[in-house]
């Protein structure tokens, strides 16, 4: 089984950038869709990105679009999440998430979490 510990949360200016990286083990992420999804105080989980096995096919929520890029590195076992132009309302708590093979709507894996603050 694999297991997913998310870095790289932490305090960051309206307009700044962070990266997150989400780094597994247990098992290799070859053959894992990997996704990042966010909850902010009082919301529901939302989905931000998914990347394929080979980095191949990738899809954005509308609302990160053209500001976040999601990557992998499967020799690393590390999935990351770049963040640009943050804005308040990026604040939540940023979670990596996995499945096995196709992707059908639903992670099987989740991490932890890592909090991410954007101050105005």
């Amino acid at each position: 089984q694999v297991q997913l510990v998310e870095s790289g949360g932490g305090l960051v200016q309206a307009g700044g950038s962070l990266r997150l990286s989400c780094a597994a083990s247990g098992r290799t992420l070859s053959r894992y869709v990997m996704g990042w999804f966010r909850q902010a105080p009082g919301k529901e989980r939302e989905f931000l990105a998914r990347i394929g096995w080979s980095s191949d096919s990738t899809a954005y929520a509308d609302s990160v679009k053209g500001r976040f890029t999601i990557s992998r590195d499967n020799p690393k076992n590390t999935v990351y999440l770049q963040m640009n132009s943050l804005r308040p309302e990026d604040t939540a708590v940023y979670y990596c998430a996995a499945v096995y093979g196709g992707y059908s709507g639903k992670m099987d894996i989740w991490g932890k979490g890592t909090l991410v603050t954007v101050s105005s």
